[in-house]
Formats: structure tokens, C-alpha cells, sequence
């Protein structure tokens, strides 16, 4: 079982930054979802384990980073450069499989979910 307790988040002009954080209680593969209204949770980046290895979305490369900080169990994602269209709920989760996993269905524990919200 793994817990996951995401922060950070909140309402930005389009061109500002924001950050994410997840706080998890194991070290495995995890990822960062969004959520629109009325549309399916799509993967934004995913992180492996230790960190060598990691996945972006089209839409958010160059612009999105996700990292973590071993000592402390915690994945970050660092948003720069937003968009309108990034406006969604985000969520953390995590997997128990080995493997970067690129689907919702692909991962087992998830975060209650944080909203961004930005403006143009």
C-alpha cells in the first residue's frame, strides 16, 4: 500500500509557473495525471523509481519537469510556461509494477488531486 499526499497547486496567468509536490510512503514508478471537465485523465510525465528515467506528454514538453527527491520520497513537477488548456485537476499516482506506465489504468494508488487553474 502506498499513501500519497500531493501539495501545491492553485490559479496562475497564462505564461506563470507553478508546483506540484507528492509525498509518498514507498519509492516506486510513479506519474502525474490531469483531469479536465468532461474529458479522461490523461498522463502528464512519469518518473521511475530512481529518477534516470523519465516520460512527458507532447503537450507538455519543454515545459513541464518531474523529478524527485530520494531522501524524502517526494515527486515534484515543475510547470512553467502554462497554458489555458493546462487548466485541470492534477493527480498524483503511483504503480506497484516495475516500468514507466503511460495509462490511469497502469497505476494503482493515486493522490486526491490538486486543481491549477490558468487564466489568458
Amino acid at each position: 500500500q502506498v499513501h500519497l499526499v500531493e501539495s501545491g497547486g492553485g490559479s496562475v496567468q497564462a505564461g506563470g509557473s507553478l508546483s506540484l509536490s507528492c509525498a509518498a510512503s514507498g519509492r516506486t514508478f510513479m506519474g502525474w495525471f490531469r483531469q479536465a471537465p468532461g474529458k479522461e485523465r490523461d498522463i502528464v510525465a512519469a518518473i521511475s523509481w530512481s529518477g534516470s528515467a523519465t516520460y512527458y506528454a507532447d503537450s507538455v514538453k519543454g515545459r513541464f519537469t518531474i523529478s524527485r527527491d530520494g531522501a524524502k520520497n517526494t515527486v515534484l513537477l515543475e510547470m512553467n510556461s502554462l497554458k489555458p488548456e493546462d487548466t485541470a485537476v492534477y493527480y498524483c499516482a503511483a504503480r506497484s509494477a516495475l516500468g514507466l506506465g503511460y495509462r490511469a489504468s497502469e497505476y494503482d494508488y493515486w493522490g486526491q488531486g490538486t486543481q491549477v487553474t490558468v487564466s489568458s
